[in-house]
């Protein structure tokens, strides 16, 4: 299955200079920047902190309660993944501690482009703040209709978080500020979030200079259904996802031919009552969207793991079983119940994933994301005494004597 045409190294050349500048000059490269793209320029880049206030107070109750929900429960699933410190004795006198250390400071991207993404605003910060980060900041789009200042549903969720540093930048140079530090921003150790084409650029970029969690492309979903399947239910789930992006890609791989017609009628059918249907319909039309033939379930299960989708639904027979089969997805949705967008808002996973087949190596956004290890050695007199001499053997064994030197000085003493 071919994926959408991303070129990703031509977006480079777009948006080296930006980042250039932005190390070069700091923060008025990033607000010049932001009028050329976002054609509006904030009086500053930091959002003001009775702007966010203001928001969380306009914000309409019901989205509140939404969003309290879908923190609540995704900051249950991250605290039941934060892994703890290990200490093993490996020897009388010897310790080895794995210890579990969050980033310091971290820089979240928040998309404000074809849609104001609220929801990754609580994808990133949630399993930062359960990982223990002192210093969150967070960048979103400014937006010419509200006065220069990102869209007011993510500035309310950032307050209801508790997240206040916030800055209006968007795009490569949002990521440059954040990787580079300027006078408004002082440098992170990781950007996560998903973005556009040239937010993929510039993470590809400035990965080296700081941490990135991935390079996330176009949002992906990949449908595994047998006769059993309601079409309805189908093809309400692609189109869920084609809403997002003219080059998402939507996939249905089945082995029922009558379910595969039935699929075509339901879209046939939904997507005119669609508010986005011309962007739905240029992504279902699109090389990256299509339904995949197979001759059985074992080979639809073949097929997903190959194409290792962002996104993978599986509504079948026995679903949990063909789940556990799985090897290669961002994320699985099982059963006729448990839609990819539930995933996006309020099942207690994230939904920023990895794209573009990268879900063979890479995993979703998550708390680990935001911690780093370290080990921390602790050996007695005794203990290195008892070890010492084949640490010295080894040593030269590499032509590296003094690094047995460094032990027998203490045990032969």
């Amino acid at each position: 299955m071919p994926r959408a045409e991303v070129d990703v190294e031509h977006a480079l050349a777009a948006v080296e200079p930006i980042c250039t500048d932005v190390r070069e000059r700091g923060s008025v490269a990033v607000l010049e920047a932001g009028e050329r793209f976002d054609r509006v320029r904030p009086e500053r880049l930091r959002v003001p902190a009775e702007a966010m206030s203001r928001a969380l107070a306009e914000l309409d109750p019901a989205i509140r309660a939404g969003l309290e929900e879908s923190i609540s429960r995704l900051r249950a699933t991250c605290e039941a993944e934060l892994e703890r410190s290990v200490t093993t004795e490996v020897a009388p006198g010897a310790r080895v501690e794995r210890r579990i250390v969050p980033m310091q400071r971290v820089g979240l991207y928040v998309p404000g482009g074809l849609a104001p993404l609220v929801s990754t605003v609580v994808m990133n910060a949630v399993p930062a703040q359960v990982a223990g980060v002192p210093g969150i900041a967070l960048s979103s789009p400014p937006q010419s209709d509200f006065e220069g200042l990102p869209h007011p549903t993510i500035l309310a969720a950032c307050a209801l978080l508790g997240i206040d540093e916030v800055y209006a930048a968007g795009g490569a140079q949002a990521l440059a500020m954040f990787a580079y530090g300027t006078e408004d921003c002082p440098k992170v150790d990781l950007i996560t979030g998903p973005g556009n084409i040239f937010v993929a650029a510039a993470k590809r970029y400035l990965q080296g200079v700081v941490a990135i969690d991935s390079e996330a492309g176009p949002t992906e979903i990949a449908i595994i259904a047998d006769d059993s399947a309601e079409a309805a239910y189908v093809a309400a789930d692609l189109i869920s996802q084609a809403e997002h992006d003219p080059l998402a890609a939507s996939v249905l791989i089945t082995d029922s031919e009558s379910l595969a017609d039935a699929v075509d009628a339901e879209l046939t059918r939904q997507v005119p009552q669609a508010k986005h249907d011309e962007r739905i319909s240029t992504a279902l039309e699109g090389r990256q969207s299509a339904t995949v033939l197979v001759r059985d379930i074992d080979q639809a299960i073949d097929v997903a793991n190959a194409y290792a989708a962002e996104h993978l639904e599986i509504q079948t027979r026995e679903a949990a079983a063909v789940a556990a089969r799985i090897i290669n997805a961002g994320a699985v949705f099982v059963g006729d119940f448990t839609p990819v967008s539930l995933g996006d808002y309020a099942a207690g996973s994230n939904h920023v994933l990895p794209t573009a087949g990268c879900a063979c190596h890479s995993s979703g956004l998550s708390v680990r994301a935001f911690c780093k290890n370290m080990h921390v050695v602790t050996y007695s007199a005794e203990a290195l005494g008892e070890v010492g001499q084949k640490v010295v053997t080894l040593a030269e064994a590499e032509d590296l004597p003094s690094h047995g030197a460094a032990v027998s000085i203490r045990t032969e003493r």
